[in-house]
């Protein structure tokens, strides 16, 4: 099943980048700068949260604190945007999938193709802005975070992808999305450190989207990888990766009768 899917992917992978890419270009149609904005906007957000949050939690090394702040945020939107767009990932495409007798796995990976070139487009800004308060994450991020990347770059494609055949069945898991979403960001360590959690940072260990999240940026931080732990994620994640499409194989026949 996995090397069909596999095999699918490989053989429309121009159709599927093709059309991501076309909706980022009609996104950003009438602008001068483009897709720039993606980073642009991540820039501003991370500069106002940046001054806020250092001044509240009383920071002593701001360098230090952008470059931390910078990075979690921009693999949190990434991560966000994913989840929060999958619950209408096939009610955007119900005439085609009525339609047309393609197989729905070609949707799933034109809307991940979408958020692997979004995530890219503002990351590549942001990092290199942030490259030059902290040089070492420049090395650190093309030696150390090969595996962490690779972890981050699976769970955004199949977990969504779970989200979007639980929310075609039970449409208001879309409406409780947006409320779990600010729930785990307000509770994970991103605005701050884990240690200013005190005795509840144990809540951290049930966070799913953390774990994918801080072992990336522990690596572009700080250059260091626990293996053992970044091994079993990418295990889990490919666990992950096969049961969604196996899920998506027993409901591609239902589909055309629930969106």
């Amino acid at each position: 099943m996995l090397l069909n899917n596999i095999r699918f992917a490989f053989k429309t992978r121009r159709a599927w980048w093709y059309t991501a890419t076309s909706r980022t270009r009609a996104r950003f149609a009438r602008t001068t700068l483009g897709s720039f904005w993606l980073g642009f906007s991540n820039l501003l957000s991370i500069l106002t949260l940046g001054l806020v949050y250092g001044t509240v939690f009383k920071v002593e090394n701001l360098r230090s604190y952008f470059v931390y702040l910078g990075i979690g945020l921009i693999l949190w939107n990434s991560i966000s945007s994913s989840i929060s767009n999958a619950p209408y990932l096939f009610s955007h495409n119900s005439s085609n999938i009525r339609n047309m007798n393609l197989n729905p796995l070609f949707y799933t990976f034109e809307e991940w193709a979408f958020q692997v070139q979004t995530f890219f487009q503002s990351f590549i800004l942001v990092f290199f802005v942030l490259s030059l308060i902290e040089k070492t994450i420049l090395f650190n991020f093309i030696f150390n975070s090969w595996i962490p990347l690779l972890n981050f770059i699976i769970f955004i494609y199949w977990f969504p992808v779970l989200i979007c055949l639980i929310s075609v069945r039970f449409t208001d898991v879309a409406q409780l999305i947006p409320i779990v979403l600010q729930l785990v960001f307000l509770t994970s360590p991103i605005l701050y450190k884990k240690e200013s959690l005190g005795d509840i940072s144990w809540i951290t260990n049930f966070n799913f989207i953390y774990k994918i999240l801080d072992p990336l940026r522990l690596s572009i931080i700080d250059g260091y990888v626990y293996y053992s732990q970044t091994l079993i994620l990418l295990f889990m994640n490919l666990i992950g990766l096969l049961f969604s499409f196996w899920l998506l194989k027993i409901e591609s026949k239902k589909l055309p009768f629930l969106v």
